[in-house]
């Protein structure tokens, strides 16, 4: 089964919908060897915070809710109010 052509797009989310539905091997023919890597995250600090488990499941849904992991939720969350700031 060919699976037509790999989007060209930048964004994380369109791109885990497509290989969610999707196979690698149906694609071999359009990949290329990378000789380094292409994406390398942003060197940042984490931390941690604590919630009750009322909140955390609220967090959980509305994360779901978004198609994000909870981390990436809460990162916009604290960024949003940075920019407010």
């Amino acid at each position: 089964m060919t699976g037509g052509r790999i989007p060209e797009t930048d964004s994380i989310e369109e791109l885990a919908k497509f290989w969610d539905t999707h196979d690698l091997t149906d694609f071999e023919d359009q990949l290329e060897e990378v000789p380094e890597p292409v994406f390398q995250g942003e060197p940042g600090a984490k931390i941690s915070i604590r919630l009750n488990a009322r909140e955390l499941e609220s967090l959980r849904r509305l994360a779901i809710e978004r198609g994000l992991e909870e981390a990436v939720l809460i990162r916009e969350w604290v960024l949003e109010r940075l920019q407010k700031s």
